[in-house]
């Protein structure tokens, strides 16, 4: 069996045999098959697809090209949350002791920023001494202690999609549907989730631009998760502006703090309210989603998420006092305003615009070697629909260096779209989708 052979039978449009995706598998990550043939095989599968037969055997077969995580000996159940990539989405820190505070175990295995969408490590690593590589004995232990853990992927849990991934990054072919669901499933299963929640985006922001090519992945996701035995719930959400008040790494986890103190912005609650809620039905604690949606008020309501977020920051490292003393200061000395230019009303601030702005502002990367900056972002003090006048403060902005600033400061101009009357709200959660 030859590589070029297999690349060959994908670029014709043909459905590739278990053997034929094993072969090329195994031998990329045992370093016998070179990067520019399997980028050769990414393009062919992003331009031919594949079936959901091949979709299901290589999420099979990158799931065991690793170790999994072994849960065994900790009581569950456990539910996780993933979403596909935004600006702003903080929702994973903000959900993750909402359900532990209702006796669900979360075990999170999250990424980095890579490109325009921020990555959970990012934010977390933003906590002074919060450690974000867990060996599994530690991921077990703070998982079994507070409900849930934050780890990030290590070389040996699906190394088949770590070396796909960044290959994907850098070959234009991050939006291939089955290679998305590939990644994110064998990640998803190895981590010993029971059941899963995707949060699905589309817009702007998100790599699915379009709702169509959207609940595309989402069906993907759902049904090839329980082809493998998951249970799965998907929602369609709306990323055409950023997620939230706030957008940079110690800027979000600041913001998610706010959250679990009753003092979130409606959209990014609305969102983590609803994803919460199927993670507590998925559980098994609530019949549906309204019930599991006031099961999880109800428990913010109480402070015990709270007590559970500063909890896990003292057991995964962190300096608690030293969080809490730089809340609202720790910002980058570089900075500058966007204000309104006209008055009436913001249609929206573009979400894929700020997210590019965020790059050159430090908060995001362009390479995976590239290092980030936890005081950069962005403070968003009027959104779509709100009425504005000129000169109004619309965003405050904080870079790494000047020549960062200087390179965001026209695209975030260019983010900001104005109508003249008042534009309709949004419809955050576009649908649900199960198998």
């Amino acid at each position: 069996m030859r590589a070029v052979d297999i690349i060959m039978n994908k670029r014709a449009g043909k459905e590739l045999s278990r053997e034929e995706i094993g072969f090329l598998i195994g031998g990329y990550v045992a370093g016998e098959i070179p990067d520019y043939q399997v980028s050769a095989w990414a393009m062919a599968v992003f331009f031919q697809g594949m079936s959901p037969a091949e979709t299901a055997v290589l999420t099979e077969l990158m799931l065991k090209s690793g170790n999994t995580m072994d849960l065994s000996g900790i009581s569950g159940p456990f539910v996780d949350k993933h979403s596909t990539g935004g600006v702003g989405d903080k929702t994973s820190l903000i959900l993750a002791p909402i359900v532990a505070a209702l006796g669900i175990k979360d075990p999170m295995m999250s990424g980095r920023a890579l490109g325009h969408t921020g990555g959970t490590l990012d934010k977390l690593d933003a906590i002074p001494g919060y450690r974000t590589s867990l060996d599994i004995a530690e991921f077990r232990r703070i998982l079994a202690k507070d409900g849930f853990a934050m780890t990030g992927q290590t070389k040996d849990i699906v190394p088949a999609d770590r070396l796909l991934y960044a290959l994907r990054d850098v070959t234009g072919t991050v939006e291939s549907v089955p290679l998305i669901t590939a990644s994110i499933l064998s990640k998803k299963v190895a981590e010993g989730a029971d059941a899963l929640v995707f949060d699905v985006k589309f817009g702007s922001g998100a790599f699915m631009k379009d709702a169509a090519d959207g609940e595309k992945l989402a069906r993907s996701l759902v049904d090839t998760g329980t082809a493998m035995g998951k249970r799965i719930i998907a929602l369609l959400t709306d990323m055409n502006e950023p997620l939230g008040n706030m957008m940079g790494n110690f800027l979000e986890v600041e913001e998610s703090l706010d959250c679990l103190e009753g003092k979130g912005a409606a959209d990014l609650m609305e969102v983590t309210l609803e994803l919460a809620a199927r993670m507590v039905v998925l559980g098994g604690k609530a019949k549906d989603a309204a019930e599991g949606r006031r099961l999880c008020e109800d428990a913010l309501a109480s402070g015990k998420p709270r007590d559970l977020f500063l909890a896990n920051i003292v057991s995964q490292g962190g300096d608690v006092k030293k969080f809490l003393d730089l809340r609202g200061t720790y910002r980058s000395p570089v900075s500058a305003e966007i204000r309104a230019e006209k008055s009436g009303f913001l249609s929206r601030i573009d979400a894929w615009k700020v997210g590019h702005a965020g790059v050159d502002l430090g908060v995001g990367r362009n390479r995976t070697e590239d290092a980030v900056s936890p005081t950069a972002g962005i403070q968003f003090h009027r959104k779509g629909g709100h009425s504005i006048a000129a000169g109004d403060l619309i965003m405050s902005v904080w870079a790494r260096d000047e020549a960062g600033l200087a390179a965001a400061l026209p695209q975030l101009r260019d983010a900001v779209e104005y109508a003249e009357t008042e534009t309709p709200a949004r419809r955050l959660i576009l649908k649900e989708i199960q198998s």
